[in-house]
C-alpha cells in the first residue's frame, strides 16, 4: 500500500445499497447479482463517452463506517454523464489522496485479500486513516487497483 492522488472521474452504472452483514448472507446479498449484470456481454455498450474498457466499482454514501450501509455502483468511466441509459446512475468520484492497494492474481481471491489488507490497516489504527467517503476499484486486464480515500493528516484540510 502507498498513498497516491486519485484523479477525479465520473462512473455510470448500476447501483445497490447494502451492508457487509447483508453480503455475508447469500439470501440477502445483492453484490453478486450486480456483478453478474455488469459482466454480461455488452452490458455497457450503450453508455456514451466511455473513457476505457475497464470496469469500475464505486463504494460511497457510507453510514457508520465499516459496519453501516453503503452504496456500490458498478459501471464504466465516462467523459461526461450525458444521456444516461435507463436504470443507470452517474456518480462523481472526487479526486482525493487515497491508499492504493493492488490486487494481482486469480479473482476474486486476490481482491478479497486486498480488502482484508484494507481492514487490517484500519483495525491497526495506523495512519493514514480511512475517510469512508468514496472508494474505488478499477478492474482491468492485469488485476484490480483499489483506491481507499483517506483523511488529511491532523491540522490539514
Amino acid at each position: 500500500m502507498h498513498v497516491v492522488d486519485r484523479p477525479e472521474l465520473i462512473v455510470v452504472g448500476h447501483a445497490v445499497r447494502t451492508t457487509r452483514a447483508a453480503e455475508a448472507d447469500p439470501a440477502r446479498a445483492q453484490l453478486p447479482g450486480l456483478w453478474v449484470r455488469a459482466a454480461a456481454p455488452g452490458a455497457f455498450a450503450h453508455v456514451p463517452g466511455r473513457v476505457d474498457e475497464n470496469l469500475y466499482a464505486v463504494l460511497t454514501d457510507f453510514e457508520r463506517g465499516e459496519d453501516g450501509a453503503f452504496t456500490q455502483v458498478v459501471g464504466v468511466a465516462v467523459h461526461a454523464a450525458t444521456g444516461l441509459p435507463e436504470g443507470m446512475v452517474a456518480v462523481r468520484v472526487p479526486g482525493v489522496p487515497a491508499m492504493l492497494f493492488r490486487a494481482r492474481g486469480p479473482r476474486p481471491a486476490a481482491l478479497v485479500e486486498a480488502w482484508e489488507q484494507v481492514r487490517a490497516h484500519v483495525a491497526s489504527g495506523a495512519p493514514p486513516a480511512r475517510a469512508f467517503t468514496t472508494d474505488l476499484e478499477i478492474h482491468h486486464p492485469d488485476g484490480v487497483d483499489l483506491y481507499i480515500a483517506i483523511l488529511p493528516p491532523f491540522g490539514q484540510g
